[in-house]
C-alpha cells in the first residue's frame, strides 16, 4: 500500500534581519516534526546555511528548483533568489525587503497552484517591503487580493478565537469603516470558518461594542445603537447565533468569552490585547475566509533579540500544527459536503 503523503507546509522566510529564520529552523530541528508534515521553505539555501551556522543548529535541508519538486519527508528549500544577501540582525533594510517579498510571492504562487497544502508566514516588517510593485499593509491584504477572496484576521489559541471587524486601520478611522455590510460579511466568514475549519456545527459568536460600554445607549457614541445592534438582530433572525454588542472592558475579565466559539472585536487592539494576554505567546494568526490556508505566529520581527539565539519558537510551531489541523478539518468537511450533495441528487 502506498504511504499517504504528509501535509506540505509552505513557509515564507519573513524579515531576513528578524527572528523568522531562527524560529523556522528551531521548529524543524526536531526530527519528529517530519512525522507530521513536509516543510517547504521559500528562501535560499546559502542564506539558510548561514543562519544554521550562526545559531549552531543541527538541521539539514534539501535545495529544490521549485515547489513541484518537493521531496516528501525532507526539509525542502525552494531557491526563489540567487543573489547574495548580507544579514545585519535587528536593522531595518529596504534592500533585503525585496527578498521577503520574493519569498512570500513564491510561496503564495505555490499555494494557489496546490503545490503546497498550506502556508505559514514568518513575521515581516511592513515598512521595508513597501514599493510601487508591492503596496499592502500586511500579509492578510496581500493574500486576499492574490486569492481573490474576502478575509478575516482570526487569532486562535485552543478554544479562544478572536476575529476582527477592522484590522490594520487607524483608530480614528475605525467607526466610519464599520458598516452593516462589513459586519454581515465578517460574521458570515467567521461562521463558515468555524463550521468547515474547526468542526463546530452550530457556532455561537459574540460581537464586542465599538465604544466604551457599547455606547451606554447612545450616551458615548451612537454607532453601537444605530449600526451594531440592528445588524446583529438582522443576522440572528436568519438563524446565525450571533450576540452583542458586549462591553469590551469586562468581557474577558468575567470569562464571558468562554461561552462562545468565537469573538469579533471592532478593531485591532480591542481584540489583540486580551488575546495576547491570555495566550502567552502560544497564539496563532489565521487568515479566515480564503480558498487556501494560511497561519502565522502572533508576534513580530523582534529586532531587539534578532540574531541572539533567544527567540521562542512556540508560536511558530503552534502555527504549523494549526495549519495541519485546519487542512485536515477542511478536507473532511468538503468530503462530507460532497457526499451529502450526492445523496440529495440521488433522491431527486
Amino acid at each position: 500500500m502506498k504511504k499517504a503523503q504528509k501535509v506540505r507546509i509552505g513557509i515564507s522566510i519573513g524579515d531576513l534581519n528578524g527572528i523568522g529564520s531562527e524560529i523556522i529552523l528551531k521548529t524543524f530541528q526536531d526530527p519528529r516534526m517530519l512525522e507530521f508534515c513536509t516543510p517547504v521553505i521559500f528562501a535560499n539555501t546559502k542564506l539558510l546555511s548561514f543562519y544554521k551556522k550562526h545559531f549552531k543548529l543541527n538541521v539539514n535541508f534539501q535545495g529544490i528548483e521549485n515547489a513541484s519538486k518537493v521531496i516528501d519527508g525532507k526539509i525542502n528549500v525552494v531557491n526563489v533568489w540567487k543573489e547574495n544577501t548580507k544579514i545585519n540582525f535587528g536593522k531595518e533594510d529596504k534592500f533585503l525587503g525585496k527578498f521577503t517579498v520574493k519569498s512570500l510571492e513564491g510561496a503564495t504562487e505555490a499555494l494557489i497552484k496546490k503545490e503546497i497544502d498550506t502556508l505559514v508566514t514568518a513575521p515581516i516588517n511592513k515598512n521595508v517591503i513597501q514599493s510601487e510593485e508591492f503596496n499592502f499593509p500586511g500579509h492578510t491584504d496581500y493574500l486576499a487580493k492574490a486569492m481573490k477572496g474576502d478575509s478575516l484576521m482570526l487569532m486562535i489559541c485552543k478554544n479562544l478565537r478572536i476575529g476582527l471587524l477592522t484590522d490594520h486601520v487607524a483608530v480614528k478611522d475605525v467607526a466610519e469603516k464599520i458598516t452593516p455590510e462589513l459586519i454581515q460579511k465578517k460574521v458570515t466568514i467567521i461562521h463558515d470558518t468555524l463550521k468547515k475549519d474547526f468542526r463546530i456545527q452550530k457556532p455561537k459568536i459574540a460581537v464586542l461594542g465599538i465604544n466604551p460600554h457599547s455606547g451606554d445607549n447612545g450616551v458615548i457614541g451612537k454607532e453601537d445603537e444605530e449600526i451594531l445592534k440592528p445588524t446583529i438582530l438582522k443576522i440572528n433572525e436568519k438563524g446565525t447565533l450571533v450576540y452583542g454588542p458586549y462591553s469590551a472592558d469586562s468581557f474577558f475579565g468575567t470569562k464571558n468569552y468562554q461561552n462562545f466559539d468565537a469573538v469579533i472585536a471592532a478593531y485591532h487592539d480591542q481584540g489583540l490585547i486580551p488575546f495576547k494576554t491570555l495566550s502567552f505567546g502560544r497564539g496563532v494568526n489565521y487568515t479566515a475566509g480564503l480558498s487556501r490556508i494560511r497561519t502565522s505566529p502572533d508576534h513580530g520581527t523582534a529586532y531587539e533579540i534578532a540574531g541572539k539565539g533567544e527567540a521562542d519558537f512556540t508560536s511558530f510551531k503552534e502555527a504549523v500544527f494549526a495549519s495541519i489541523e485546519i487542512f485536515k478539518c477542511r478536507k473532511e468537511y468538503l468530503k462530507l459536503t460532497k457526499n451529502q450533495l450526492q445523496k440529495q441528487s440521488k433522491k431527486l
